[in-house]
């Protein structure tokens, strides 16, 4: 009878990064649900609030090129160390800000630190973690972020209490101590630096990437996941909760809780299918399983409904993250950086998530919401012929012979 191979361990370094992603998400939690009151007090109307949080997004889209370059001429972690102190500045600013027109200046600085960690951490991640333990490591990844999400806007409302400024100092407090366990913490003269020193490779460059079917079909994917998963959700659901259901806002709010937990139930288990199915499988599966619910939601009839698709939709999507990054990680390989790589595939989902509203909004302003989260649906379906490449083009392939040859 084979002996079962044994689970590779995650590398202290990685429990490192995990740690800094709970701190920081925990963080955005904090100020996300004061942002726009904070705005507002400056005697501005909902559009001019809603611009503030638009400044963070703009600004981390038209940035990232640049912060992958940063990366790969600087290395990740002085880039993320940076980019986590340039947000804590930012978030303090905020607190401070004295007129609307400053916190806009200032928020669109916290952008520019978002995308600098944010691309630099999904280096470290990709040179970090064991080749037959990617989906796992990134499962790991996306759940710190998605608890510490769920956990910030519960502490920033208590804190809200002590007044609007207080969670932005809070968050900035937090961002300097996660900056600091990074800068402290990860190891010097790691396995990361040792590879990279080893091997003296280039850095990969964005056309070999694009040159890449599993590099495309991720980018693809992202794209769809950031329109469905992030815009839709963020934008669409609340305002159908209450315009089409006729229910509160409470009802809104549960529906995403109810999502968000679908997605850490997966992610429990949908980084080790990753490793051990292959990407591809995964990845077609996520975007099925997120799809048909997602479609269907604007056509729930009753809460009950609306909260069950919710769940289904979240649970298919956090089959997404894992294949996906660990896609990207396959392609760019432990031994050198992809900065730019890295930073097209964040883009796409950027890209994706503000597109996704406009053209829901305009939808369901036209024909009705029904449309509007069926166009969404297919959106993702329209990425699954991404993945229909020939089976020997599939990197992780050759990780799953060698594990055959030691069982």
């Amino acid at each position: 009878m084979p002996s079962a191979v044994p689970r590779t361990p995650v590398p202290r370094d990685v429990w490192v990064l995990v740690a800094a992603a709970f701190v920081i998400a925990v963080g955005f939690g904090l100020v996300a649900p004061v942002l726009p009151q904070l705005a507002t007090s400056f005697g501005v109307g909902a559009t001019a609030a809603s611009v503030i949080v638009s400044a963070f997004a703009l600004a981390r889209l038209t940035l990232a090129p640049t912060a992958g370059s940063l990366v790969d001429r600087l290395g990740e972690r002085p880039v993320y160390v940076i980019g986590l102190l340039l947000v804590a500045a930012s978030s303090a600013a905020c607190a401070f800000a004295p007129d609307y027109w400053t916190l806009l200046a200032v928020r669109g600085l916290g952008g520019i630190g978002s995308t600098m960690f944010t691309i630099s951490a999904s280096g470290l991640i990709v040179r970090l973690a064991p080749p037959d333990a990617r989906g796992r490591v990134s499962g790991v990844y996306a759940a710190s972020f998605l608890l510490g999400n769920i956990a910030g806007p519960v502490i920033g409302g208590l804190l809200a209490g002590f007044g609007l400024r207080v969670p932005f100092l809070v968050y900035a407090a937090a961002l300097v101590v996660a900056a600091a366990v990074v800068q402290l913490l990860l190891g010097r003269g790691s396995v990361t630096e040792a590879r990279t020193t080893a091997a003296g490779r280039p850095p990969l460059l964005l056309t070999e990437a694009l040159r890449e079917a599993p590099y495309r079909a991720a980018v693809g994917s992202n794209f769809a996941n950031g329109w469905a998963a992030f815009g839709i959700r963020m934008a669409l659901v609340p305002l159908f909760a209450t315009a089409a259901l006729g229910a509160g806002p409470q009802a809104a709010g549960l529906a995403l809780a109810l999502y968000a937990g679908g997605t850490a139930a997966a992610l429990t288990f949908s980084g080790r299918l990753a490793d051990r199915w292959g990407r591809r499988p995964v990845a077609v599966l996520g975007l099925v399983a997120t799809a048909v619910p997602t479609a269907f939601l604007g056509f729930s009839g009753s809460e009950p409904v609306f909260f069950a698709l919710s769940v289904a939709a979240g649970f298919g999507a956090g089959f997404l993250g894992p294949s996906l990054q660990a896609t990207v990680a396959d392609t760019i390989g432990s031994d050198r950086s992809g900065g730019k790589p890295l930073a097209v595939f964040q883009m796409a989902s950027d890209v994706g998530s503000i597109l996704g509203p406009l053209v829901a909004g305009a939808l369901a302003d036209g024909i009705g919401y029904g449309w509007a989260f069926a166009v969404s649906g297919v959106c993702l379906l329209l990425a699954v012929p991404l993945w229909a490449w020939r089976a020997a083009a599939e990197p992780e392939r050759r990780l799953h012979v060698r594990e055959d040859k030691h069982t």
